[in-house]
This record gives C-alpha cells, sequence and structure tokens, in this order.
C-alpha cells in the first residue's frame, strides 16, 4: 500500500502541473482582461465620456494602472492596447507602450487608468514601425466630460486626441503631452504570431477569443 501511494505522488503532481499550467494566462491576455476592466470602470461612472465624442472616435487606447510617482506622471511607463473603428467594428488590439511626457494628476495618486480616444483611425494604424508624440506629432486636449455633453455644440473638437482618467473613483479629462506612443511588437507577435504586425491586426475584425470578444464589448457598451 505505501508502494503504490509512493508511485502515485509523481502521477498527482504532474496532473496539478498540467492544471496549473492550463489555468495561467499570457502576460498579453492579462493586458487585454485588464483593459476590459477599465472599460468597465468607466461605465460605472456617473461622469463619462461623451456618448457623441465616443461615437464619432475612430481609435482608442487604454492603458491600465500607470503609476504616480507624486505630483505628476513624469517619466513613466506604462502599457496598454490600442484599437480602431472600422464600419464593420472595432478592430483586434494591438499592444502599445506609452512612456516619457508629463501628465497632469491630483496629488497622491499613485496609480491612474487612462484612457485616449482618437478622432481619427489613421493616427494609430499608421505607427507600424515607428512611434508618435502626444502634443507634438498630433495636438491633444483634456477630454469633455459628461454623458450627455454635446460634442458639437458645447466643446470644440479640434484636437486630435481627448484624454481621460480614473483613480480612486476619481474621473476627469486630463492634459497629456509629450508622452510616446509605439507599438510593442513583440507582445503582438507573441499574442498574435509572427505572420502579424500592428498594421495586419488593425485591418482586422475577427476577435481570435473570448476576451478580445469581451474588450470590444466593454468599449460599446460605452
Amino acid at each position: 500500500m505505501r508502494t503504490f501511494k509512493l508511485l502515485a505522488i509523481p502521477a498527482l503532481l504532474s496532473v496539478l502541473f498540467v492544471l496549473t499550467s492550463a489555468t495561467k494566462i499570457s502576460t498579453e491576455q492579462e493586458r487585454i482582461q485588464k483593459s476590459t476592466r477599465v472599460m468597465h470602470d468607466f461605465a460605472q461612472m456617473k461622469e463619462g465620456i461623451p456618448a457623441e465624442l465616443l461615437k464619432n472616435a475612430e481609435g482608442i487606447l487604454i492603458i491600465p494602472k500607470m503609476l504616480n510617482g507624486g505630483f505628476v506622471l513624469a517619466g513613466k511607463r506604462g502599457k496598454g492596447v490600442a484599437l480602431v473603428k472600422h464600419e464593420s467594428g472595432w478592430s483586434n488590439p494591438v499592444f502599445v507602450t506609452l512612456t516619457g511626457g508629463s501628465i497632469g494628476l491630483q496629488a497622491g495618486v499613485q496609480a491612474v487608468d487612462l484612457v485616449l480616444v482618437f478622432k481619427h483611425r489613421a493616427v494609430l494604424s499608421k505607427v507600424e514601425n515607428g512611434d508618435f508624440t502626444i502634443g507634438g506629432d498630433i495636438s491633444a486636449a483634456a477630454g469633455p466630460v459628461g454623458r450627455s455633453t454635446s460634442a458639437n455644440t458645447d466643446y470644440k473638437l479640434d484636437a486630435e486626441v481627448y484624454s481621460y482618467s480614473r483613480s480612486k473613483g476619481l474621473f476627469a479629462g486630463i492634459s497629456i503631452n509629450g508622452a510616446n506612443i509605439s507599438i510593442d511588437k513583440s507582445a503582438v507577435k507573441s499574442y498574435y504570431g509572427d505572420n502579424h504586425d500592428s498594421k495586419t491586426v488593425f485591418e482586422s475584425t475577427k476577435s481570435p477569443n473570448a476576451d478580445v470578444t469581451a474588450l470590444k464589448a466593454s468599449i460599446a457598451a460605452l
């Protein structure tokens, strides 16, 4: 009986290892899930991104839990996803990295969920092998707040990008300048395969899995 138990232990460990490996998610998948939670949180806010602005937007970038070390967020680094809108719906998410710049925040905030809304998808879809600077290459502004705010009559849509933040229950449009956005090429290839790049991902609206479908649904829910 003791011999049987000893022989059974390695088998049980092997089963546990397989089950653990099967439930472990990739870094890229986790990034998509966190971005989905950000969108759900934004949807629960009393004040939010104007519906009209989202209706006319052709691109969105989500950076979950970007850390802040003081009164402003300067020289920090955040990883997130970007999607562009086609007539058939939102594209699959492209993994992006935001670095540098200065983002005005409330004093004492330790982390912030950042969402950038783009008027034209070309700004994002053209960033295949390079990058761009917010406030330098493209104009940016703190986004208007209020779901019923009329983007046409109450706010001049003269910027290319509108930025929003959420932290500790506080939601607001914020100013963001000097931040650089680049494609996380290694993450794109890791998640989609070597035959994919940002261009092919931005052009595709067919969701590869449930996590991507949930992300798109959370954006549409806003």
